[in-house]
């Protein structure tokens, strides 16, 4: 990923540093210049880490004085499955207590930041197939739609002078995981398929604009009025078949099997239909307008650069 350096340096604060989206944001926010710490839940091996045990203890707020922008990427892995309640508990209880220590640090903090970058994903849409989602669309039904309403409740209650942004984050197509994770190894033996009708809409996004989009919401001067849900999803929508079938192509494998949906219900159990048959067709309308311009516009390019 290209960096450029920053005309005037930010210090910011992340939280979820160590996942899939926060580690190549942290390394493109210092490549660009701006001063980074991290939150981590071991011992601190460096000067710019800061431990932190979100729902057991607080946050000391010192650790927010004099950051500029925080960002939560906090939360239990929702590609693990399958989906058991104490897994679910888990999943929405590790988003709350994160954003609810972060929010309670700001309230104690000598100088808050002045902006809260918090994570919050598609899931919030709920299965929306004949609905086009602007960013303010109300959430829809069902476990995530539930989990993210939560979670972006609890960044809402940060103090008077933050401008929080909840980032919806679509599905994340890139190197090293994310959506493509447990479809490349399927694949790779011959068993490449479509999910059910493959027509539902996956909200994709290339992981190099998911951070593209953090790091120019975090600092650039055309995004600092916007507030509010934020789609992350790339600019041209695209049904799941499309992605699925690119990385058969990519990997040179046969794509022959369709996997019916009570196969997947009976497989994941509800996570099925929460991540794999729901459809969202996410336009990332407020993204655009605030001068983001992406790196991936089609949903095979991010995949072909995923390889």
């Amino acid at each position: 990923m290209e960096a450029h350096m920053a005309e005037q340096p930010l210090s910011i604060l992340v939280a979820g540093a160590s996942g899939f989206i926060g580690t190549p944001l942290v390394r493109a926010l210092r490549e660009a210049g701006h001063h980074v710490s991290t939150l981590v839940r071991r011992e601190p091996h460096t000067p710019t880490e800061f431990r932190w045990a979100p729902g057991k203890r607080p946050l000391d707020p010192a650790v927010l004085d004099g950051a500029d922008v925080v960002v939560n990427l906090a939360g239990a892995n929702i590609g693990k499955l399958p989906w058991t309640d104490a897994w679910k508990q888990e999943i929405e209880r590790s988003r709350v207590d994160a954003t609810d220590t972060l929010v309670e640090a700001m309230r104690h903090a000598t100088t808050p930041p002045r902006l809260f970058l918090s994570g919050s994903a598609s899931g919030v849409y709920g299965d929306r197939p004949s609905d086009v989602l602007q960013d303010d669309a109300a959430p829809g039904t069902g476990f995530l739609a539930e989990v993210c309403t939560a979670w972006e409740a609890a960044a809402a209650k940060a103090p008077e002078g933050v401008r929080v942004v909840t980032l919806r984050t679509g599905i994340v197509v890139g190197q090293g995981g994310g959506a493509l994770a447990p479809i490349i190894p399927l694949t790779k033996v011959g068993l490449g398929s479509r999910l059910g009708t493959g027509g539902q809409f996956w909200p994709w996004i290339a992981l190099e604009d998911e951070v593209g989009a953090i790091v120019h919401l975090a600092t650039a001067a055309s995004a600092s009025e916007v507030r509010g849900p934020v789609n992350l999803a790339g600019p041209e929508p695209a049904v799941a078949d499309r992605i699925t079938k690119r990385v058969a192509e990519d990997l040179h494998r046969p794509y022959v099997f369709r996997v019916p949906e009570f196969a997947l219900r009976t497989l994941l159990r509800d996570a099925a239909d929460e991540m794999l048959l729901s459809s969202q067709q996410m336009v990332p309308t407020k993204l655009l307008e605030s001068g983001y311009v992406f790196r991936f516009t089609k949903a095979e390019i991010a995949v072909d650069a995923a390889f």
